[in-house]
């Protein structure tokens, strides 16, 4: 093997195409772009744009709603948590919290905290801290003797001078006028 005869292996590099080189190329003047309109120009992209039909994403009905106040609750089932008590990895004997909970890995991530629910069966005396129960799974741990504290709180929201917002104020101020009437 020579110098002059070291190349690339076939296929491992390839050209690319040199556009708007004259029209004998095959790829001049317009350089395959077609000629004028959105998509001859350089830097733009019509993307959904079906010439000036309707497009798909209009055409498609909108479904569905998105509450962006809805809790977010991590939801766990008393079965879960008698498991994770007989597999060792929860002491029921002690206050059963947040942390606790993720520490045995029944727990991944909440917004609000976790809401314990009635699936499944308790048999351990268990004094247990969530932000919210169901009525079933309240009636349930204490059944088996536990306790159930319950924490969440809903947030108030405010204005930005720290005011209750305009809905608690006017239900307030007709409060007042109600009281003033003496009705």
């Amino acid at each position: 093997m020579k110098l002059n005869e070291i190349r690339n292996n076939p296929g491992a590099h390839k050209h690319k195409t040199k556009v708007g080189r004259g029209s004998s190329s095959g790829m001049g003047k317009t350089a395959g772009r077609g000629v004028k309109g959105a998509k001859a120009r350089t830097g733009t992209k019509v993307y959904g744009f079906e010439g000036g039909q309707m497009p798909l994403h209009m055409r498609i009905p909108k479904r569905g709603f998105n509450n962006i106040f809805a809790r977010d609750f991590a939801e766990v089932n008393l079965g879960r948590v008698q498991k994770a008590i007989d597999q060792k990895k929860l002491d029921g004997s002690v206050k059963v919290d947040l942390a606790a909970l993720k520490k045995a890995g029944l727990v991944a991530k909440s917004r609000d905290g976790v809401r314990l629910l009635a699936k499944g069966e308790i048999k351990t005396k268990l004094d247990i801290e969530v932000a919210g129960a169901s009525a079933s799974a309240l009636e349930a741990v204490k059944k088996a003797g536990g306790s159930v504290t319950v924490t969440f709180q809903k947030k108030v929201y405010m204005n930005k001078k720290g005011e209750p917002g305009k809905r608690v104020q006017r239900r307030t101020k007709s409060a007042e006028k109600r009281a003033a009437r003496g009705g």
